[in-house]
């Protein structure tokens, strides 16, 4: 059975899957998620600095890892808030 895409069903029911009609984020959320992202970046710095005065290479690149992981992150944040203008 195929179903019918002309009703108001298929707004709501398929809103934030596609890229016509997107999921409308809170304020709010976006800055917790910023906030989060910048936690991750300086709990890499943390570990690398840590790594590197210990000897440790593996905490060392476990902390690099993270920074990069919340850089990317913040990167993505910043992509969703050049869309929204």
């Amino acid at each position: 059975m195929i179903a019918s895409t002309t009703s108001a069903s298929f707004d709501s029911d398929h809103r934030g899957l596609c890229l016509f009609y997107p999921k409308v984020r809170n304020p709010a959320t976006a800055t917790t998620d910023k906030a989060k992202n910048s936690a991750q970046q300086a709990k890499g710095k943390v570990k690398e600095a840590t790594g590197k005065v210990t000897g440790n290479d593996k905490l060392q690149a476990k902390g690099k890892s993270d920074q990069m992981k919340g850089n990317l992150k913040q990167a993505g944040e910043k992509v969703k808030d050049a869309f929204k203008k």
